[in-house]
């Protein structure tokens, strides 16, 4: 799932790997480094300080839903570090090594996929809690957290392991070592490995939008029957309502590669800007929705945080008032 924002140009000729950025321009790719920085840095701080504030407030690493975000976040923040970072590389110029970039692929690989997968996670952590208030301290524990979290990561992996193993079965050995721009066709240079990507980014991407649906019905439900605490209910609903919204945002990426091969055989400037408009909606804002619904709608987390930027985090107790999720 390693992005069509940050990959470089995805149409090299099959017998040659790309060493050059389509259409460059340096005064097109001055602005667009620019322009990639006031977007990215701005997210990566908000999100490292909210990780110092769950890192402070010791409550906040025994509870499922804090445990969860911490880790989008910090998955956030890794993928937009490494994907600001290819984007600098692509843009300068920079060739290195088939065989150095591709572990620096798969781990944007991975880092990619973790979000969805996590905010799932985190769906079906609130349908618990609203629908089984009873058994939800049973269920939603912190090593069963962990451990769920594990499992995110090996499944994250999985993908791009299998690709590297197909990749050095099939490809010679001086593939390795030739130049190129780090981008994540470099390990599917065949074109029925990416078609096959398509089709499991899309199964993929099914089954997360019908658990997060499944949830977000059931919790409808629930918040029709007298026994369950209905403003809890319809703080839920928006809760995976946005998480739904951010799910779209970061699996549309997988489209955009495709969208753009059919673009730049029309136009190679509008090409180049839907290419930048692509990794800024469904790279760069997508990872915007996580700080929104947890660390700005959740009342605990806020009273912390903003205790935290004032510089008084001793002060950052449990006796702030229960989140409102």
């Amino acid at each position: 799932m390693c992005t069509a924002g940050c990959n470089s140009s995805q149409n090299a000729n099959s017998s040659t790997l790309q060493l050059q950025p389509v259409g460059y321009n340096p005064q097109r790719v001055n602005l667009t480094l620019i322009l990639t920085q006031l977007f990215v840095w701005p997210f990566v701080y908000i999100n490292i300080l909210m990780l110092f504030t769950f890192y402070r407030k010791q409550a906040f690493r025994t509870e499922t839903r804090y445990l969860l975000f911490a880790h989008t976040l910090l998955t956030d923040v890794i993928f937009l570090l490494l994907c600001n970072f290819v984007v600098i590389l692509s843009y300068s110029s920079v060739l290195m090594p088939v065989a150095l970039c591709i572990p620096l692929c798969i781990l944007m690989e991975a880092v990619t996929s973790c979000t969805p997968l996590t905010i799932t996670a985190m769906c079906v952590e609130r349908y618990v809690a609203i629908c089984m208030p009873l058994r939800h301290n049973a269920i939603s524990t912190p090593s069963r957290t962990l451990n769920a979290i594990l499992i995110i990561w090996i499944i994250s992996y999985t993908k791009p392991i299998v690709d590297v193993f197909i990749l050095v079965a099939t490809v010679p050995e001086q593939y390795f070592l030739q130049p190129t721009l780090c981008y994540y066709e470099i390990i599917t240079p065949e074109h029925w490995q990416l078609i096959m990507r398509g089709v499991v980014f899309f199964f993929y991407f099914v089954i997360v939008f019908f658990t997060e649906i499944f949830c977000y019905l059931l919790i409808v439900l629930a918040a029709k029957r007298a026994s369950v605490d209905k403003k809890s209910a319809r703080k839920g609903l928006r809760t995976v309502s946005l998480h739904m919204i951010q799910l779209i945002l970061c699996t549309s990426e997988i489209v955009c590669p495709y969208i753009e091969a059919l673009i730049i055989e029309v136009d190679i400037e509008l090409y180049l800007s839907v290419r930048f408009f692509n990794f800024i909606t469904f790279n760069v804002i997508a990872r915007a929705v996580t700080p929104l619904v947890y660390g700005l709608r959740d009342e605990k987390f806020h009273a912390a945080l903003l205790c935290y930027i004032k510089c008084r985090p001793n002060h950052i107790s449990s006796e702030n008032p229960e989140s409102n999720l």
